[in-house]
C-alpha cells in the first residue's frame, strides 16, 4: 500500500490534511462525553454543538435539496423512496419525521401513503429548513403536514404518541444521540417502530474512491453551488464520526429498544436500521 508520502504524486487533487482517515482511525467517544462532543472532526464543547448545526442547516437550507442531489449524483432520491416503502404502514398511523428538515420523507409519505390516512408530523431544529419543506409541500399540493421546531434530545411529545418514528440522514447531526434515542423510545407507541437511515463509510475497494469524492469533490461542491465550503466539509466529516452500525444497535437496545436490525445498501455507503419498542 502506498504510504502518505508517496500519495501527493500519483493523486495531487487529495487534500490530505484533511483525509486522516486514510492513514489511521478517526476516534470518537461514543458514550457522551459531559464536556466536549465532536462537529465533524473538531472537537467543541457540548452546550455549543446544537447551536452550530442549527447555524449551519440555516445557512445552507436555500441550497440544501439541490446539493442532496448533486453529491449522492441522485441516488438519495432511491434511497428514500425504499426507505418509506420499508415502513409497513397501516391505516391511520401517527408517524414523526425527525430532524426532518425539507420535509422529503414526510412529503413522500403524505403523498404516496395518502391512501392510508396517515398522520404526518415533521420535527425539525432549524426553521428555514422547514420553511424550505413547507413550501416544497405547498408546491405540490400537500397540506396535512404538521410542523414543529424541536430538539431531538427533548422531544415536545407525550409518552407513547407515535407509532412510527422516522430519521433519515439525521441522527449523526444530534448532540447527544443516547438521549434522542431514549426520547424516540419514550414517545412511541407499544410496538412502535423507528427507522434510521444513516450513511456509513464503506470498506474495501469502494473505500479510496468514496474518500476522495467525499473530501475533495464535495467541499468543492458546498463552496461553489451552496456557497459554504465548511457546511458541507462538516457533513463529509460527520460521517466518520458516526458510530458503526453494530455500536448504534447496542445504544439503541441501551436506550429502550427492545429489537434492533441493519441493513446495508448501495455497498455499504448507506445502512437502514431497524428498531422496536415494547
Amino acid at each position: 500500500m502506498l504510504s502518505k508520502e508517496f500519495l501527493p504524486y500519483f493523486f495531487p487533487m487529495l487534500s490530505y490534511d484533511i483525509m486522516p482517515q486514510l492513514y489511521g482511525p478517526v476516534y470518537m467517544q461514543y458514550k457522551d462525553n459531559s464536556d466536549y462532543v465532536d462537529f465533524g472532526f473538531k472537537s467543541v464543547k457540548t452546550s455549543l454543538k446544537t447551536g452550530l448545526v442549527n447555524e449551519l442547516f440555516s445557512k445552507v437550507s436555500n441550497q440544501y435539496d439541490v446539493m442532496n442531489d448533486v453529491m449522492s449524483l441522485g441516488l438519495h432520491r432511491c434511497w428514500k423512496k425504499i426507505f418509506v416503502d420499508k415502513l409497513s404502514l397501516k391505516p391511520n398511523m401517527k408517524i414523526l419525521d425527525l430532524a426532518g428538515g425539507t420535509g422529503d420523507i414526510a412529503i413522500r409519505i403524505a403523498s404516496k401513503k395518502a391512501y392510508l390516512n396517515p398522520s404526518v408530523t415533521v420535527c425539525d431544529l432549524t426553521y428555514e429548513m422547514m420553511k424550505q419543506g413547507k413550501r416544497k409541500a405547498i408546491n405540490r399540493g400537500i397540506i396535512t403536514i404538521n410542523w414543529h421546531g424541536g430538539n431531538a434530545e427533548k422531544l415536545p411529545y407525550k409518552d407513547k404518541t407515535f407509532d412510527v418514528v422516522t430519521i433519515a440522514f439525521g441522527l449523526r447531526n444530534i448532540t447527544n444521540k443516547n438521549q434522542a434515542l431514549k426520547e424516540i423510545a419514550r414517545i412511541l407507541k407499544p410496538g412502535g417502530r423507528l427507522f434510521c437511515l444513516e450513511f456509513m463509510p464503506p470498506e474495501g475497494f469502494l473505500k479510496a474512491a468514496y474518500d476522495f469524492y467525499s473530501f475533495n469533490l464535495i467541499p468543492w461542491f458546498g463552496e461553489h453551488i451552496a456557497k459554504d465550503r465548511e457546511a458541507y466539509q462538516y457533513l463529509v466529516e460527520s460521517i466518520r464520526q458516526f458510530p458503526e452500525p453494530d455500536i448504534l444497535k447496542s445504544m439503541c437496545l441501551e436506550q429502550g429498544f427492545s429489537k434492533c436490525a441493519y441493513e446495508k445498501w448501495t455497498g455499504n455507503i448507506v445502512a437502514l436500521h431497524q428498531a422496536v419498542v415494547n
